[in-house]
């Protein structure tokens, strides 16, 4: 039995997933994460499992995985899967929704500290031989709009509470005894968008969301605001953003996350009050291990205790 991986990160930290498959007589073939469909094509009529990063796992791979019973995806976003090609054919996906919450939320809160004290900007200006007095943005007290209130917005949420923040939120599905527990209050997407001084987006790139950060959006937000992106690249059109950055529309902005990745240029990477990241806020030893046993614990689940594995996601009953 064969257990296909195409994420660069899993069982970086720790052997045990990988013993674990061992022990259970599973066959591990890893490969990288832009594995072409001809690399991938002798593992796959033997392969019951997959655990996947960002390989596009669509109906022509399917078709020639018939053992396959289980897409296992080592993070949370499943938008490079076809869900409804998976669930034609009885076969699992599943996610990781919370085991790397904190380290993104950590991330996200660095973000918004680094864009706000411009500390990339007075590093790399100090490296250089300057000696810069740079005027930045006071974070405590100032009002935090997190867009996506789920496992890992509730943690942005938490952690602006100790720097005394207003937080407001937007959600789709709103968990509004999460919000009154901890004094967030629900608005409307305009109202967060005009009233925010930092916007962090925590969202999955749906019909719903795609472009949800466009020009017109972001011309609704304070000359002074900043928006941070670790969601999904799509969530943001890149276009807009760069044109509102170098127009001073809105102060500064990050991202972990791009539509095409990896990058080695961008028109946004010139932009001194553009933060970029290589899609790296969930990547810490504890997040990654956590997610790579929760993978092979799906994986036994599922294919050797035939039961439903936790956390699916394409609706299989």
């Amino acid at each position: 039995m064969k257990v296909i991986c195409t994420s660069p990160s899993f069982a970086k930290y720790d052997a045990a997933p990988i013993e674990i498959l061992n022990q259970h007589g599973f066959e591990l073939v890893t490969l990288p994460a832009d594995a072409s469909p001809e690399a991938l094509a002798p593992h796959l009529p033997e392969t019951v499992a997959m655990i996947v990063a960002f390989t596009e796992v669509n109906e022509a791979l399917l078709a020639q995985a018939p053992q396959l019973k289980i897409v296992c995806k080592h993070g949370v976003g499943v938008d490079n899967i076809d869900l409804d090609a998976t669930r034609a054919r009885g076969i699992y996906v599943t996610n990781v929704p919370d085991a790397n919450k904190h380290a993104v939320a950590d991330f996200a809160f660095a973000l918004i500290l680094n864009a706000a004290r411009q500390v990339t900007q007075a590093a790399t200006e100090t490296r250089a031989g300057s000696w810069p007095r740079i005027f930045a943005t006071d974070v405590y007290g100032k009002t935090l709009g997190i867009i996506g209130l789920g496992n890992i917005g509730k943690q942005v949420a938490l952690r602006a509470k100790g720097f005394n923040m207003r937080v407001i939120a937007f959600d789709f599905y709103p968990d509004e005894a999460f919000a009154a527990e901890h004094g967030i209050t629900f608005v409307s997407l305009d109202r967060l968008t005009e009233e925010s001084d930092f916007i962090t987006l925590h969202t999955p790139l749906t019909d719903q969301t795609r472009n949800l950060f466009d020009g017109a959006r972001l011309r609704r937000m304070k000359k002074s605001a900043f928006l941070i992106n670790v969601s999904r690249g799509g969530v943001v059109n890149e276009e807009d953003l760069f044109q509102a950055l170098q127009d001073n529309v809105i102060a500064g902005a990050a991202a972990d996350v791009f539509v095409q990745e990896p990058l080695t240029t961008h028109p946004l990477f010139s932009l001194s009050n553009f933060i970029p990241t290589s899609h790296i806020a969930g990547y810490t030893d504890g997040a990654i291990s956590a997610i790579g046993e929760r993978c092979v614990s799906q994986i036994l689940q599922c294919v050797q205790q035939h039961e439903r594995p936790v956390n699916v996601m394409n609706g299989l009953a």
